[in-house]
């Protein structure tokens, strides 16, 4: 296993190994701050259509 590590040109003895794992986890909380706010602003369209809607109506 040390091999193939060190055959890479990334020296993981100075924590690089969990500075990479709480960069991805970082990465993946903004993804699903994006997707949570399109959600809502998705959400948000369709409530004001359906009030447009019925005060038509």
């Amino acid at each position: 296993m040390y091999s193939l590590l060190s055959t890479l040109l990334v020296n993981w003895s100075n924590g690089a190994f969990i500075m990479t794992v709480i960069f991805g986890l970082v990465i993946l909380g903004l993804i699903g701050a994006v997707i949570i706010f399109i959600n809502n602003s998705i959400k948000k369209d369709q409530r004001k259509k359906k009030e447009l809607e019925e005060q038509q109506n």
